[in-house]
């Protein structure tokens, strides 16, 4: 399993941006993939930083690549 920093490489080089770690957390949790909850996490029942809609397909295209889903 890919970590967090090299799918945030893997998008800045692909894409041109980089993810925040919350969003790849949150697409994770979308796919059902194991994720641990941060220690800094405010609230286990709602994300403060939801990943927005038109970056979704982008973190599910870098989970792909690294053969995660």
């Amino acid at each position: 399993m890919a970590t967090y920093k090299e799918i945030q490489e893997y998008t800045k080089e692909k894409f041109g941006f980089v993810v925040k770690t919350c969003w790849i957390a949150h697409v994770k949790e979308m796919h059902s993939l194991n994720l641990r909850i941060a220690s800094n996490r405010k609230s286990s029942k709602r994300r403060i930083y939801p990943c927005p809609k038109d970056k979704v397909s982008q973190i599910k295209e870098a989970f792909i690549f690294f053969k995660m889903i």
